[in-house]
C-alpha cells in the first residue's frame, strides 16, 4: 500500500464527521477509493499479459462507477468502532467481485454498453472478456488471503462470507437467465424479490456491511444488524436501478436507456404489470421482440405506468429503506458513520424521483 493510499484511508477516518450526506461521501472518495481498489490488480510478467488480461481488466475497473460497496464497507467498520485500514482488502475484494459479475453479466445478456462505454466483450472479444472476469473473480478471495494485517481466523470468516456471497449471486443470475431463456412470463413479484435479493442485495449491501463490521470487531448483533440493513437497502438499490433504466431523467440521454426492455428483463415493474395490466399481452409481445425502437420502448413504459407498476416499485423501495433505517438506528450506536449509512438509504430513495 502506497503512502497515497494511506493518506486516503486517513482522510476517510478524519473527515467522516464533516460530511453532510452519503452523496457527498461518494463524491469525495469514489476516485481515491477506486485507485486504492485498483492497486490490488496485478501486473503481468510478459507484455502480452498486460495487453490481453491485466490491462483490459484495469481499464474496466477504472470505469468503476460510484464505488459505494467499498465505501459502505469502510463506514460499517467505523460504525462499530473499528480501524478502516483493516477493511481495505475486504472492500477491494467486493469491488473485484463487482467487476467479475458485470463482465460476465454483460456477456450473458448480450449487452452493448457499460457505464457509457462499450462492454468489455465488445472491446476485447468474448473469450478475453470471460478470462478477465475469471481473473477478477479469483482476486476476490486472494486479496483477503494475502492481507498481512488480518488474523487467520478473521481471513477465514471473511473468505467464507465472500464465498457464500458468490454462490448466492450465481443463484440469482441463474434464475434471471433461466427466465429469459425459457420465455417465462409467469414470474410473480415475490419471485422477482427472491431473485434480486440473491443476485444483488447480498453483494451490493449485506456482505460489504457485514464484513466491514467483522474486521472492525463488531458484536454478532451489530454484524447481523448491518447485514439485514444491507439486504433491505441492497434490494432497494436494485429496484432503483430498474426504475432509473425506465424513467430516470439523467439516464434518458444515455445510449443504454431502457435497455432492460430490449433485453427482456423481468424487473419488478415488468412482473407487476404482467399481472395487473389490461395490456399484459402487448407488453409480453414487446419484451419477446427485444426492441430498440424508442417509440416501442416508450410504449412498454407507458403500459407499466398505466398499470401502476412504476409507482408500485417506487413505493416498495421507499418502504424498504424506511423500515431499514429504523432497524439500523435501533441496532447501532449513534456515530457519524452510522449517520452516513442512514443517509445511504435516503440517497437511494431520492434518486428514484
Amino acid at each position: 500500500m502506497t503512502q497515497e493510499h494511506i493518506r486516503t484511508i486517513n482522510e476517510i477516518l478524519s473527515s467522516t464527521d464533516e460530511l453532510d450526506s452519503f452523496d457527498e461521501y461518494l463524491a469525495r472518495f469514489a476516485k481515491p477509493v477506486g485507485d486504492l481498489v485498483n492497486s490490488y490488480l496485478p501486473q503481468g510478467s510478459h507484455p502480452d499479459l498486460d495487453k490481453y488480461l491485466y490491462g483490459p481488466l484495469l481499464r474496466f475497473s477504472r470505469n468503476g462507477g460510484k464505488r459505494h460497496r467499498p465505501l459502505i464497507c469502510f463506514a460499517a467498520c467505523q460504525a462499530v468502532g473499528g480501524d478502516v485500514s483493516r477493511a481495505v482488502s475486504s472492500a477491494a475484494a467486493v469491488e473485484h467481485f463487482q467487476s467479475a459479475a458485470l463482465i460476465h453479466d454483460d456477456i450473458a445478456d448480450d449487452g452493448e454498453l457499460r457505464r457509457g462505454r462499450p462492454c468489455l466483450h465488445i472491446e476485447e472479444g468474448v473469450g478475453l472478456a470471460i478470462n478477465a472476469g475469471d481473473l477478477a473473480l479469483m482476486l476476490v478471495n486472494g486479496t483477503v488471503a494475502r492481507d498481512p494485517v488480518l488474523e487467520d481466523e478473521v481471513k477465514v470468516r471473511i473468505i467464507t462470507e465472500l464465498t457464500d456471497m458468490t454462490k448466492r449471486t450465481v443463484e440469482g443470475q441463474a434464475m434471471d437467465l433461466g427466465w429469459a431463456r425459457d420465455g417465462r412470463y409467469d414470474i410473480t413479484p415475490e419471485d422477482y424479490l427472491v431473485m434480486a435479493t440473491l443476485k444483488t442485495a447480498h453483494y451490493s449491501g449485506a456482505v460489504p456491511l457485514a464484513i466491514g463490521a467483522i474486521v472492525g470487531g463488531g458484536t454478532e448483533a451489530q454484524i447481523e444488524g448491518l447485514r439485514n440493513y444491507g439486504l433491505d437497502t441492497g434490494l432497494a438499490f436494485q429496484i432503483q436501478d430498474d426504475l432509473l433504466n425506465l424513467v430516470g431523467e439523467q439516464e434518458s440521454i444515455k445510449k443504454d436507456f431502457r435497455t432492460d426492455i430490449t433485453e427482456g428483463k423481468r424487473t419488478l415493474c415488468v412482473v407487476h404489470a404482467l399481472q395487473h395490466s389490461l395490456q399484459a399481452d402487448r407488453l409480453e409481445e414487446i419484451l419477446s421482440s427485444h426492441p430498440k425502437d424508442p417509440a416501442i420502448l416508450a410504449e412498454a413504459v407507458r403500459i407499466m405506468e398505466e398499470s401502476g407498476s412504476i409507482e408500485y416499485a417506487r413505493t416498495y423501495a421507499e418502504n424498504l429503506t424506511s423500515i431499514a433505517k429504523n432497524r439500523l438506528v435501533g441496532m447501532i450506536d449513534p456515530s457519524p458513520a452510522r449517520d452516513l449509512l442512514v443517509s445511504m438509504a435516503d440517497w437511494f430513495v431520492n434518486r428514484l424521483h
